[in-house]
């Protein structure tokens, strides 16, 4: 069973975002037989494609970019064994709102406008599916895309919502990174790119500017999950969303359309903001989302 009651409901604004941020952890916890549903709020119908073979499929041309984005979550979802996807009011009900300032935010049925339909869609499947851990994004949605600070704003609300219908998630956390885990491993690739070693930047890439990727400070990260054991899974999820996103020959980073190299983390990290921490470990965090739940 992929979906099912008493498990993981994970929030994520469009297709790529639930393989970059979470992508291990989903994978991590499929192998152990935990039911995961993956929730996402559009089709991504305004991404910019990479290369040349999908590129009419974009907004500006055929705008038929979201439909074809629905058989990327669908094989990257199927290679970390979570079953079909699942959007939030179903496929197509809310449009990708576009980065911050762009004419998408305008066009019909955007998810920045969403209201409280939104919210209402997001209490019945917690209220439906009664998950002990539900994930989705802090306050600035990661990186500030308006979706994703959308997606934060209605994951918030619903489980609030939901706690008072008859199901009070146990446990609600954000998704982040760490900004010392992140740094050690974008110095690793700028000595490898040096050096002229194997797993070097790939050609016309560049190693991201300091503060450049989106990160929190080590001490406000809760929870880290072990994912390294699932870093095959996680990469063919990454590669499934081929007009989004390209992972190095190395495997060991990938990159959006703007080229910018972003490490393949070996785990992945949490914030807790609802319900107790479970047993920590040496470093003072938890290593299970299900710590304490029994």
């Amino acid at each position: 069973m992929t979906g099912g009651t008493g498990g993981l409901l994970l929030v994520h604004a469009h297709p790529d975002d639930e393989s970059i941020t979470t992508g291990g952890t989903i994978a991590h916890y499929r192998r152990r037989g935990v039911p995961v549903t993956v929730l996402t709020c559009t089709l991504g119908e305004e991404g910019e494609v990479i290369g040349d073979e999908w590129a009419l499929l974009a907004a500006q041309h055929a705008d038929q970019l979201g439909g074809y984005r629905i058989l990327e979550l669908t094989h990257a979802l199927a290679a970390l064994n979570a079953g079909p996807p699942r959007f939030l009011g179903g496929a197509g009900r809310w449009r990708d709102s576009g980065m911050a300032g762009t004419p998408a935010a305008h066009k019909p049925r955007v998810f920045v406008r969403s209201g409280d339909e939104a919210v209402r869609a997001l209490t019945d499947a917690v209220l439906e599916l009664r998950p002990r851990v539900v994930v989705g994004y802090d306050p600035n949605g990661g990186y500030g895309h308006p979706d994703h600070i959308r997606a934060h704003e209605i994951t918030t609300a619903a489980v609030q919502v939901a706690a008072g219908e008859g199901w009070d998630t146990p446990k609600y956390y954000w998704t982040v990174t760490d900004a010392d885990m992140l740094r050690l491993h974008t110095a690793a690739l700028a000595r490898r790119t040096a050096a002229g070693l194997p797993g070097a930047l790939p050609p016309g890439w560049r190693l991201p500017a300091e503060g450049e990727l989106a990160s929190v400070p080590s001490d406000a990260v809760t929870t880290t999950i072990d994912v390294s054991d699932v870093l095959t899974a996680k990469r063919a999820a990454l590669r499934a969303h081929a007009t989004q996103v390209t992972v190095a020959p190395s495997g060991r980073e990938f990159a959006l359309s703007n080229k910018v190299a972003q490490p393949v983390l070996p785990e992945e990290h949490f914030i807790l903001v609802r319900g107790r921490r479970g047993p920590l470990g040496p470093d003072g965090r938890e290593h299970d989302l299900f710590a304490g739940l029994g």
